[in-house]
């Protein structure tokens, strides 16, 4: 019999969720019948898979000891680099610059650096996260980016941050502003795009489409910052959020993305740049009430350097 007693991170979520996060290797049908005989407690009373965790409860488990998973010193996350270009920090999240060619996540092929392992790695060296103490959270990214696209990502550091990032995201109360470098220059300096997405898994590539009924609709606002002929330096509003979005919504007016030769872009010979000529650049906070980020209404960051740009003017 053991025992784990719930703490702040662990607090405000489902029985089900906490206990598969927890312990990665059980089954879930064998969760269920834990709980159902009684194997699993709460408070020493019968739960229930959707009994909501509050901190300062405690489970009682008479479950195999296989399912504790060994706890080492010597974690996955410091084989990553802890170097990281911080723009702004406080006690509950990390906004940082991500380099181009990082991941932010580990992905099936590379597991041992990425955004989040670089985080926990520093977090883990700072003493603001120490994995024998958490039950089931981890510092988290709440944006992604591509591989190749450089630019600010928000990290997570408390569990109460990641979830209200998440919903202030989806909620579009954190604007994202892109600057990009496109080959030639639109026809208009400004414009609002519109169409929907579809994707091919196997070739990792999404084709644009103005039929309302193919794939999920998106929406792009652009602004020509300037222009040298060859090359259009351009503001992008990213009003919906999909994969590969700004390349394909660019390439189908034309304008491919330098770089980019996934969407029609030629190759960029730019000394430690191979990929598209992309930067996530800026977060602005809209006003934000009731909410541990408040304080933050009204903020906004940038990063401090983008390969591409200078002086708002094209630099390549």
């Amino acid at each position: 019999m053991r025992t784990i007693t719930i703490n702040k991170n662990d607090a405000n979520q489902r029985m089900d969720k906490f206990l598969s996060k927890r312990f990665r290797t059980m089954p879930k049908s064998l969760m269920y019948k834990y709980i159902r005989t009684k194997y699993i407690k709460l408070n020493g009373k019968k739960c229930s898979i959707d009994d909501i965790l509050r901190e300062g409860d405690v489970l009682t488990l008479y479950i195999k000891d296989e399912f504790f998973e060994a706890r080492y010193d010597e974690y996955e996350f410091m084989k990553a680099p802890k170097t990281l270009s911080v723009i702004y920090e406080d006690e509950n999240l990390l906004i940082l610059d991500k380099p181009e060619g990082v991941l932010a996540h580990p992905d099936k092929t590379y597991h041992f650096d990425s955004m989040v392992a670089r985080v926990q790695h520093y977090l883990y060296d700072k003493g603001e996260y120490d994995p024998k103490k958490e039950n089931s959270f981890s510092p988290a990214m709440a944006n992604r980016l591509d591989r190749n696209t450089g630019g600010l990502i928000i990290a997570a550091k408390n569990a109460v941050a990641l979830k209200e990032l998440n919903r202030l995201i989806k909620e579009r109360l954190i604007k994202k502003l892109y600057l990009c470098i496109c080959e030639g220059k639109p026809k208009k300096p400004s414009g609002l795009l519109k169409g929907t997405l579809t994707k091919n898994e196997s070739k990792n590539i999404v084709k644009v489409s103005k039929k309302s009924d193919e794939g999920k609709e998106i929406a792009t606002q652009y602004r020509v910052i300037d222009s040298s002929g060859k090359y259009s330096l351009i503001e992008i509003d990213l009003l919906t959020g999909r994969t590969h979005q700004i390349r394909a919504h660019m390439a189908s007016i034309g304008c491919p993305l330098a770089g980019d030769t996934k969407y029609g872009g030629h190759p960029l010979r730019v000394k430690g740049h191979t990929g598209q000529a992309l930067y996530s650049y800026c977060l602005r906070f809209s006003e934000i009430v009731d909410s541990p980020l408040s304080y933050l209404s009204g903020k906004e960051f940038k990063a401090n350097k983008i390969w591409f740009e200078k002086d708002g003017k094209v630099n390549l």
